[in-house]
């Protein structure tokens, strides 16, 4: 039986991974901010996990290391979004968003890579909101003067994708790293409007997940690379 662990299941695209992975066979390592979720599995483990605070993320790692088991897949999937429809960046809310998405999740990462199997793969939940391509001024996609923060944040994540998949080359050559671009979908952040479901993005990040040839250092959507 193969590892996953995945951060941020209690709901939208993370909780529909998680009982992907669980349909599909998996042992899952779950986390959530308050150490529960609303669903069981006899081959789900759920632990505590507040990416703002260091003392919450060293407990975390330590709990795992404890389970004895080499992780094939890690899914940093939990973010959060803090200037939705603003158009004015917040440095309190950038501090805030870089906190979660960027600081807390590189920090989890750093502490977990000595339990990812030889041939692991590393995963990130990004979002196109984080492509400057997509935000270029003659395309004007994805509303590029909204939720700064959010979207700086993104980028920022798929630099740190991109420089830990380059030192794992070196390092640990096996090991593939990869950011995903989920698509617009119907959870919390994404509204009542957006057109996929978590449970279709998540058959998404499940297949480039497990993909085994892919290409490490780069950033998906529904299997294609995606403009930076």
């Amino acid at each position: 039986m193969k590892n996953v662990l995945i951060t941020g299941i209690s709901r939208g695209i993370g909780r529909a991974l998680a009982q992907k992975f669980l349909n599909e066979g998996y042992y899952v390592i779950g986390t959530s901010v308050t150490g529960n979720v609303d669903f069981e599995h006899k081959n789900l483990k759920i632990i505590q996990l507040d990416l703002t605070k260091s003392a919450s993320i060293s407990a975390c790692v330590d709990e795992i290391k404890s389970l004895g088991l080499k992780i094939d897949i890690v899914d940093n999937n939990a973010g959060m979004m803090f200037d939705d429809g603003e158009t004015v960046l917040s440095v309190e809310k950038l501090r805030a968003t870089l906190e979660v998405n960027l600081v807390g999740t590189a920090d989890f990462t750093e502490k977990v890579l000595p339990l990812v199997n030889e041939q692991g793969h590393i995963v990130f939940t990004s979002s196109s909101a984080g492509s400057i391509f997509e935000t270029d001024y003659h395309t004007h996609s994805h509303h590029p003067n909204q939720y700064p923060a959010y979207k700086i944040s993104k980028a920022a994540l798929n630099m740190y994708m991109r420089t830990l998949a380059m030192r794992l080359e070196k390092e640990k050559a096996g090991i593939k790293v990869s950011s995903v671009h989920p698509g617009w979908v119907r959870t919390e952040m994404g509204g009542e409007d957006a057109p996929m479901t978590p449970e279709e993005a998540a058959e998404y990040i499940f297949a480039t997940a497990t993909k085994g040839d892919i290409e490490t250092g780069q950033f998906w959507f529904k299997g294609e690379k995606y403009k930076w």
